[in-house]
């Protein structure tokens, strides 16, 4: 198969040697970050080349593909013998119930789609507590990243040129905003951005090199995040004590016989609540004889 010599979208890139390169790194990854969530229902949006659930227990699995992009012809009949169910729809438009989802999936969703930001709080409205977001994207801090940056002055494009590569930090601020909590990530494809398959596979032994001596540096990066809802919880009445109650009723009564003392002197209650001794013994005066 003949390499593409122009990658203009993310369809091209994904047929090219790298391409193929990243499908396997990811494929193998998301295998691993899948299999040990655990629900009922499980979704993949986007890029149907490859099959993020495949590894996964869940009852229903799902891909949702954005009728915005073409769906290549063989995606159809892959589609039906991979996955149970296949839905056409935009991607901040998800047409679930909230809170219905327990595990999304994201490969390199983010970085071409117009509005990351809603798509971003679309998955956060249908996923249910406590659910799972995997995401995957290209990173800029890396050789892949900075040969897409170079492309504007003149450099032949190597990534797809309608991607926008979103730094890690700054993703998992988006996040953190939108209380979700990163528990793990990984690195890969630390080789440089050859094209062809040969040179791909001169520069595998870096992937080894690259997890231990420079992993930040990797051009691809994965990370999964749980849905954190923080509640109120309801821990009944909360009974006063009977010296509390003693102390908060009303220290001195509005009337009373003649004779009869509001508090006696030795009461302690008298200490309490401020009342001298001499006040204490004195007979109250009824108000009719006043």
């Amino acid at each position: 198969m003949s390499e593409p010599q122009c990658i203009v979208d993310f369809s091209d890139f994904l047929a090219s040697a790298p391409g193929r390169y990243v499908l396997d790194w990811e494929q193998s990854l998301l295998d691993q970050a899948v299999s040990d969530i655990f629900g009922y229902h499980a979704m993949q949006l986007g890029m149907p080349q490859i099959d993020t659930l495949r590894e996964n227990r869940m009852p229903l699995r799902c891909v949702a593909l954005d009728r915005s992009s073409a769906i290549p012809q063989w995606t159809q009949h892959d589609l039906a013998g991979r996955r149970e169910a296949a839905v056409v729809a935009r991607f901040d438009e998800l047409p679930f119930a909230s809170q219905s989802i327990d595990l999304i999936v994201l490969p390199h969703v983010l970085e071409f789609s117009p509005d990351p930001h809603s798509v971003l709080r679309e998955v956060d409205r249908v996923l249910m507590p406590e659910g799972h977001l995997v995401l995957t994207g290209f990173n800029p801090a890396s050789i892949w990243g900075a040969h897409h940056w170079l492309r504007r002055i003149g450099l032949q494009p190597f990534l797809p040129r309608t991607g926008q590569l979103i730094a890690l930090p700054r993703l998992k601020d988006w996040l953190k905003l939108l209380s979700f909590e990163v528990n793990r990530g990984r690195f890969g494809c630390y080789v440089p951005s050859v094209r062809t398959a040969q040179w791909l596979a001169r520069w595998s032994f870096l992937e080894k090199a690259g997890d231990r001596w420079w992993p930040v540096l990797g051009s691809v990066y994965s990370i999964t995040a749980i849905k954190r809802v923080h509640g109120m919880r309801l821990v009944g009445l909360i009974k006063a004590r009977k010296e509390l109650r003693a102390a908060l009723a009303p220290a001195v009564p509005i009337a009373h016989r003649i004779g009869q003392p509001v508090i006696a002197a030795g009461d302690p209650m008298a200490a309490r609540i401020g009342v001298s001794r001499e006040a204490a013994n004195e007979p109250a005066i009824d108000a009719a004889h006043g």
